[in-house]
């Protein structure tokens, strides 16, 4: 028998044990009249007043021995000192200390607040009860682990072991809350739409498809924050919306790439996409300061400084200037040969001039910090964005650049049904032709186009911004990444 195995064996007799004696090892309620952090910040007050408090937590450490011990009690914001004495227990309540609790276990304890003679702040316990007794025991040496799959399929560990890994959560929800927070301040409505989908749309994404036992058909899984039923609210009269959720591609897994992720995505009618690129600017900087206090980050190797003036990056003048190909005079086959030389691996299947200049500029892009703005993007891989007036090839797009990578995109809308319906069909022949990204025609979108949409700027962005921030893979950063079992792997 393993020492693991033996220690929760032992574990589980002393639950026996307490059960047998009338005690809930997993008892329904508890007593706290202050968190182990407001028990600290109050300290001179409740001393003065040699006040009892009721204190709840985790122990995580133990030391001393004989007639005295000192636990180390930790809850959901820090954790305390707590002092357990024979003479102050009673022999009979120490004794059972000794006998049934372990490090690991959650406990209530009562006492007043004294000062050790270290000056550590700690609380004299008169009473002490289980509210939840572990089985498992603690890890010794998990801290600094380098495995990320047992990291990442114990996740509960890493982030009670990594103090770095709790800040992450934290902030990962301030970096939402603080975009919710901006945009509502702008007169941007939240909505939810759809997760399920009788038509995948928005992006160029693979996506998931299930079935709908109910309803007898097939679904998808949406790949796209409500890209399309955002737009059907412009038609509906909403003028400002936003919708912040989660979405699915089934691609490949990489240190940007997730397969399961939070989007953000707003919808402004009677704007343009210049107007939209002035406030990104300020979204992102808003949320930067937010979330991690500054506007000055360290990305992928690029130093970022968010409050400089932004670039602008021409679409084809960028990909010239890196590979000397021009992609309105070159064809599939000189950029294929272009691919080629560059060593750039691709999938060949399905490929076609817009996917293949598509690579040609991710390539490009990783030679670019920012922060600044793509712009000049060409219609053929822009199905939803507008044309530009002045060049009908180019469409008025425009992504966010920032350590090497797309950050965000945004574009004036397409609300030309017409110019819509042949989009769609040409992305239709291009799925046909084996290119699972390109997009389905949506009937449905196109009819209500048909009825009338304003002038619209929408854009997207998704935790990988937040990642970039954190300067760590995406799946670094989400709280439980997907993991395969482990008896299929």
């Amino acid at each position: 028998m393993s020492r693991r195995e033996e220690i929760r064996q032992n574990r589980i007799r002393k639950i026996e044990s307490l059960q047998k004696k009338g005690i809930s090892p997993y008892p329904e309620k508890v007593k706290r009249t202050h968190t182990n952090k407001e028990a600290l910040d109050n300290f001179d007050s409740l001393q003065k007043k040699e006040e009892q408090v009721f204190l709840v937590g985790r122990i995580r450490s133990q030391r001393g021995h004989g007639k005295a011990v000192f636990l180390n009690v930790e809850d959901g914001t820090t954790s305390i000192q707590v002092f357990l004495r024979e003479d102050g227990l009673g022999k009979k309540a120490f004794a059972f200390f000794r006998d049934y609790f372990d490090i690991g276990d959650f406990v209530q304890v009562r006492g007043t607040l004294f000062l050790t003679k270290r000056g550590e702040k700690t609380l004299d316990a008169d009473d002490l009860k289980i509210v939840s007794k572990s089985i498992l025991p603690l890890p010794e040496k998990w801290h600094g682990l380098k495995n990320e799959e047992d990291r990442f399929r114990k996740r509960y560990l890493d982030i009670l072991f990594n103090p770095e890994v709790k800040e992450m959560i934290r902030k990962r929800a301030v970096f939402w809350n603080s975009m919710r927070e901006f945009l509502t301040e702008k007169g941007f409505l939240e909505v939810e739409t759809p997760v399920f989908e009788t038509v995948a749309g928005g992006a160029d994404a693979k996506p998931f498809e299930t079935y709908h036992d109910a309803l007898d058909m097939d679904i998808y899984l949406r790949i796209s924050m409500g890209e399309l039923w955002q737009k059907k609210l412009m038609v509906a009269g909403f003028e400002k919306t936003f919708e912040i959720g989660r979405q699915f591609r089934n691609e490949g897994m990489s240190a940007e790439h997730l397969q399961d992720y939070t989007q953000m995505e707003f919808y402004w009618a009677y704007a343009d996409y210049k107007m939209g690129m002035k406030m990104v600017e300020e979204l992102y900087r808003y949320v930067a300061k937010k979330t991690f206090g500054t506007l000055k980050f360290k990305i992928r190797g690029f130093d970022i400084d968010l409050s400089k003036k932004w670039e602008r990056y021409d679409y084809t003048e960028t990909i010239k200037s890196f590979t000397k190909v021009d992609i309105f005079e070159a064809n599939l086959e000189e950029i294929k040969r272009n691919l080629d030389k560059l060593g750039i691996k691709y999938e060949k299947k399905g490929l076609n001039k817009g996917r293949a200049v598509d690579i040609l500029w991710k390539y490009c892009r990783k030679n670019i910090g920012g922060p600044g703005f793509l712009i000049n993007v060409p219609t053929e891989v822009s199905p939803l964005a507008k044309r530009n007036e002045k060049n009908p090839e180019i469409t008025s797009r425009f992504q966010v650049i920032m350590g090497g990578s797309e950050v965000g995109n945004g574009y004036s809308e397409l609300n030309d049904p017409i110019d819509q319906a042949e989009r769609f069909s040409k992305q239709e022949e291009l799925r046909e032709k084996g290119d699972e990204e390109a997009q389905m025609f949506n009937h449905d979108f196109i009819e209500a186009l048909e009825h009338g949409m304003p002038p619209t700027c929408g854009f997207g962005l998704s935790e990988r911004v937040f990642s970039f921030f954190m300067d760590k893979p995406a799946r670094e950063c989400q709280i439980f990444p997907l993991m395969k079992p482990k008896n299929k792997e």
